[in-house]
């Protein structure tokens, strides 16, 4: 019994290992083999190795650099099994040889550069615009988050195979794409940045109000893009816009909790109980939003939405909200990054600064708009206004609309019954 309890933990420690590591490692690989799928492939190789030695010799002291040179072992007997002997294989394997020798005679500062450089070139070319969003996703939990592909599919209500099918497809196209394992500069850099941090905000929103299935939060999908977000702003401490997203979703993920009721029944932002706010996220959430407004960033998108949320964080009471305030930061993200989706959040503020007879029109005529023919939360903010009106029916329909157009089972069951209070008002 004790050695199965043993073995038992072992395992637990080279699954938690693996997700810290294995990035790292793929990162270490891509950029010495120059071939994403290979490296992923002696990765996992390694992590077998681990699986097979650890529960018999024990984790080792440094299991990061453990994986890293086992891996790289394979990488070495990989080549020659195949009989690769052309110059380009004979270079690689010599450096693959030699590369612990040269490391050693370096120190622990250049070595740590060597591997912030490889993580942020897999951030990259895992963010790739070449690629599909959907693609981006699947490719970015797997190699750097570790997400099996299976966890990967549960996560996004997915079939498993098609997952797979989705990073496979996402290798094939960065291979003939010739798509550089590097980190692109100037221009480039702030172009293939915007695809980096659009990723991460999709993989946390999707955690923080899943489009479909019986759970209102994952609370996991949001621990795993805080954690890309921290990393990337670690590597890129001088832009602004990192910074910026990792402040919102710290001060977003603080509401998780309050978000879900013992039941796991969805609870809406201002009935929710501000004691269950994590406040050490809340206080990491303000520090990373002045950090990106000392590098001059205030008026970047995230950046803004962060000082959104920043003022429902500061405020102790729903009552207490700076809601004016609010609405004249989402006037000022409709300049800089218009869409109808900003303009209908901008609605809600308006009407709880100045009421709903003024929100109204603002909502009304985003009803046109084609991107917003099947977004639910459009008839559910006017459903809310109308209700405020006294106009139960017209408010009455507009909620059993939006509950007809959600896919998540938690939100569809809050629409239908602000649909019956206001039957019951009328």
């Amino acid at each position: 019994m004790h050695a199965m309890s043993t073995t038992s933990s072992t395992h637990r420690a080279i699954d938690a290992v693996w997700r810290i590591e294995s990035a790292r490692v793929i990162a270490g690989l891509a950029r010495m083999l120059r071939d994403l799928d290979l490296a992923e492939e002696l990765a996992q190789d390694a992590l077998v190795a681990a699986l097979e030695t650890w529960p018999r010799d024990g984790v080792p002291d440094n299991p990061g650099a453990w994986l890293m040179t086992t891996a790289k072992r394979r990488a070495i007997d990989r080549l020659r099994r195949l009989q690769l002997l052309d110059r380009k294989h004979e270079e690689l394997a010599r450096e693959l040889e030699d590369i612990q020798d040269e490391r050693r005679s370096r120190d622990e500062d250049a070595l740590d550069h060597d591997i912030d450089d490889d993580l942020l070139r897999l951030v990259f070319v895992s963010c790739h615009p070449v690629l599909s969003m959907d693609a981006r996703v699947a490719l970015t939990l797997r190699l750097l988050c570790g997400l099996t592909t299976d966890e990967i599919a549960r996560a996004f209500l997915a079939a498993e195979p098609t997952v797979a099918q989705r990073i496979v497809r996402a290798k094939r196209t960065l291979a003939e794409a010739d798509v550089a394992f590097e980190v692109p500069r100037g221009d480039a850099l702030q172009e293939r940045l915007a695809s980096v941090l659009g990723v991460v905000y999709l993989v946390f929103n999707e955690g923080y109000a899943a489009t479909s299935g019986d759970d209102w939060v994952r609370p996991a999908l949001c621990e795993e893009a805080l954690r890309l977000g921290r990393m990337l702003a670690a590597l890129t401490p001088r832009e602004p816009e990192v910074h910026g997203l990792v402040a919102l979703m710290e001060i977003q993920a603080s509401r998780l909790h309050a978000r879900v009721g013992k039941d796991g029944e969805a609870v809406l932002l201002l009935d929710q109980d501000r004691s269950r706010w994590d406040q050490l996220l809340i206080r990491r959430g303000l520090e990373a939003l002045a950090r990106a407004e000392q590098l001059g960033g205030a008026f970047g998108p995230y950046a803004l939405q962060a000082a959104i949320a920043a003022c429902h964080a500061r405020a102790r009471t729903a009552d207490a909200t700076d809601w004016v305030r609010i609405a004249t930061l989402y006037a000022a993200l409709a300049q800089v990054n218009p869409s109808p989706v900003v303009e209908l959040n901008r609605a809600v503020a308006v009407s709880m600064a100045t009421g709903p007879a003024s929100a109204l029109p603002l909502v009304d005529r985003l009803q046109d708009e084609p991107a917003m023919k099947h977004y639910h939360l459009l008839p559910s903010v006017r459903g809310d206004l109308l209700f405020k009106l006294a106009r139960h029916d017209e408010a009455r329909a507009e909620f059993e609309r939006a509950a007809a157009m959600t896919r998540n089972a938690r939100e569809q069951a809050l629409l239908l019954a602000r649909a019956r209070e206001c039957a019951a008002a009328g």
